[in-house]
């Protein structure tokens, strides 16, 4: 008579013991992140130049790729999808904080967008000139005496009440020191001056003083006429070539998109080269559902080393022709090398 009862009781509670894993499947998060698919975004509402938007028919887009945590019934998901990826947090953000990685996707925008401003207004042929901000930290070693002091994604201003015109003249200022000489580093973190003082380290490259971290300049570009972009919490440099499209429709009132709707990805850079970027697959899948005609991709040069190091590697074109076949999409994928081929596509386009 007890075990029946036993029985009934186990039986009773299957219900809540169902419910309470659909739960924790759906809600208790893993230690793993899902790429896929993002946002499609129009960039008239991201780019002002003279204090005004772009009023011309069409539209540019940049597109995203969105990063969540997992879930057990996510991962599921995840793992049974064409267009999401199940990564490691090591795989996303490498041994950064999550405080770092922001930081970093944060820096690689503001470059993103100082370069396409850069590109555009030489295209428009209009004057500017560049500031230098300070040194960019992109890594620390732990070596350093000023670990935990200085982070990943400040940048530092002055050493010793010295400030520098490029991380050049910074570099071969601090090496020029005492190795175990007494520095103070004053940097902006977050928007706050802070200073930190510490000794001074015996580089392993080339045996002088260094303070241990990994930098590139902290550049801002002052343009003759007021170009502004905000792109809000979006990180990373990837929209630089939609950027630089935009900025130059704005200076030159062309009308360069001819009524069409144009979405599309990569870097540039202070060449107007167009630089390959990850995830480009799911940016194909956001831009085609959200109505784009066109999706200019990345056709990055495959390097030996890279061959070697991934042998099935393809072009970012390759990777997007791939993705436009596998959804039956008719959005036309059309590679790019620089900014100027995008713009010699764009001359080919029957106004709409």
């Amino acid at each position: 008579m007890e075990n029946r009862k036993e029985k009934l009781s186990i039986k009773a509670m299957l219900p809540l013991l169902f419910t309470l894993l659909v739960i924790g499947g759906i809600l208790i998060p893993l230690p793993y992140y899902i790429e896929g698919p993002g946002t499609t975004e129009n960039l008239k509402q991201f780019v002002t130049v003279d204090n005004k938007q772009d009023t011309q028919s069409g539209a540019f887009y940049l597109t995203t790729v969105s990063v969540r945590r997992a879930t057990l019934f996510t991962a599921a998901k995840a793992k049974l999808s064409k267009f999401e990826d199940l990564i490691s947090k090591e795989e996303l953000m490498g041994s950064s904080s999550n405080s770092e990685y922001n930081r970093i996707q944060q820096y690689y925008m503001d470059s993103s967008k100082n370069a396409a401003i850069e590109q555009a207004l030489k295209l428009a042929d209009v004057p500017y000139k560049m500031d230098f901000k300070g040194v960019y930290v992109l890594g620390i070693d732990k070596s350093s005496n000023f670990y935990g002091k200085i982070s990943v994604g400040d940048t530092v201003i002055s050493v010793d009440g010295k400030n520098f015109k490029s991380s050049e003249e910074f570099m071969d200022y601090v090496k020029s020191q005492k190795i175990g000489q007494e520095v103070t580093i004053s940097f902006l973190q977050d928007g706050i001056e802070k200073e930190a003082t510490g000794k001074l380290i015996e580089l392993p490259t080339d045996k002088k003083a260094g303070i241990g971290i990994g930098l590139t300049d902290h550049t801002e570009i002052k343009p003759s006429i007021p170009v502004e972009i905000n792109a809000g919490d979006i990180g990373g440099p990837s929209a630089g070539l939609m950027f630089t499209l935009e900025t130059y429709e704005q200076l030159t009132g062309k009308g360069i998109r001819k009524g069409h709707d144009i979405a599309g990805t990569g870097t540039i850079n202070s060449q107007g080269i167009v630089g390959r970027i990850g995830g480009i697959d799911k940016k194909v899948v956001t831009a085609s559902e959200n109505g784009a005609e066109i999706f200019f991709a990345p056709d990055d040069e495959i390097t030996k080393e890279m061959k070697k190091e991934e042998p099935k590697i393809k072009t970012n074109y390759q990777e997007a022709k791939e993705a436009a076949a596998k959804i039956n999409t008719t959005m036309k994928i059309v590679p790019v090398k620089t900014v100027q081929d995008a713009l010699d596509y764009l001359e080919t386009l029957k106004e709409k």
